[in-house]
């Protein structure tokens, strides 16, 4: 099949997770709705997924979106289940299974090859200018490095966090995304991963 945008990987992604939460396809408008685009704009990237194999139409109806389950002859769905993470104690690997709070189902173009990823669920405003609301999921590619201008989920004094990484002088600056939090400076910071997908709570 052939590769998708980044674009049609987050349309397909959130085709697939509409389809699980309410067991139909969201209509052209509601993808338009939901990416704050024109209808025109959803449709175009409907018709490149439809296009690319990866979704298809039952008829003219309205509702009629399935996303193609690639590789089904092989066992394979398309659809990843990715651990949300809880609490995350200090000391204790990332993935450990006291960790996880339940899975979310990610369809596998969503995802890079050869990389491991979790999900956390946002708690809060401190990120809104960045498009990152409360209760939304953050879809994470677990990595123990950053670069300047990412956004990360990191651990600061035995508290998980998520927020824009810069690497200063002699300490790390995690800046928050919105102007009614203050940065965390901190000489001891972990990066637990960084920032791949935002998935919008309905």
């Amino acid at each position: 099949m052939k590769e998708l945008t980044q674009r049609q990987r987050e349309v397909l992604a959130f085709i697939t997770e509409y389809i699980k939460s309410h067991s139909y396809p969201p209509t052209i408008r509601e993808v338009a709705e939901y990416f704050l685009v024109s209808v025109k704009a959803a449709y175009d990237h409907v018709s490149a997924l439809k296009r690319k194999g990866r979704i298809k139409f039952g008829d003219k109806r309205s509702r009629t979106m399935e996303v193609v389950q690639a590789g089904l002859e092989q066992g394979y769905t398309g659809i990843v289940e990715i651990p949300v993470l809880g609490v995350v104690a200090a000391g204790r690997p990332i993935m450990a299974e006291e960790n996880w709070d339940g899975t979310i189902a990610v369809h596998s173009s969503f995802l890079k090859k050869n990389r491991q990823y979790f999900a956390l669920t946002v708690k809060g405003s401190s990120m809104k200018d960045a498009g990152i609301l409360d209760k939304d999921t953050a879809l994470i590619q677990q990595q123990n490095t950053a670069k300047n201008g990412d956004i990360v989920v990191a651990v600061v004094d035995d508290a998980v966090t998520l927020k824009r990484f810069f690497r200063e002088a002699n300490r790390i600056r995690l800046q928050p995304e919105n102007p009614e939090f203050n940065p965390i400076y901190s000489q001891d910071v972990r990066i637990l991963g960084k920032l791949a997908y935002v998935i919008r709570a309905c």
